[in-house]
């Protein structure tokens, strides 16, 4: 069974820093491509960056330049290193990662950034 697990996640002033990390365990053959979301509350759940195996990066427009998405393969961790923290940054963030057609989500870590 896979299971990946969030954490790093906290209460952070605005400006601040975070670093999170995703460990992924069990039984799997190979990972195509790891992501991160987050949901605010009360909104839907938004996709913030996407690493690929070759290492190939992408963000969502509203964290470029902030947040910085990377990946060690032994073990299979995906990490998310979040700068200038906003307060619309807080969140649950949830690490999500594609093994051939099949999708595998963490439960989350909450961010909370305060102004």
């Amino acid at each position: 069974q896979v299971q990946l697990v969030e954490s790093g996640g906290g209460l952070v002033q605005a400006g601040g820093s975070l670093r999170l990390s995703c460990v992924v365990s069990g039984s799997i053959r190979s990972i195509s491509l790891m992501r991160w979301y987050r949901q605010a509350p009360g909104k839907q759940r938004e996709w913030v960056a996407a690493i690929t195996t070759s290492g190939i990066r992408d963000y969502g427009d509203s964290v470029k330049g902030r947040f910085t998405i990377s990946r060690d393969n032994a073990p299979n961790t995906v990490y998310l290193q979040m700068s200038s923290l906003k307060p619309e940054d807080t969140g649950v963030y949830y690490c999500n990662i594609r093994s051939g057609n099949m999708d595998y989500w963490g439960k989350g870590t909450l961010v909370t950034v305060s102004s």
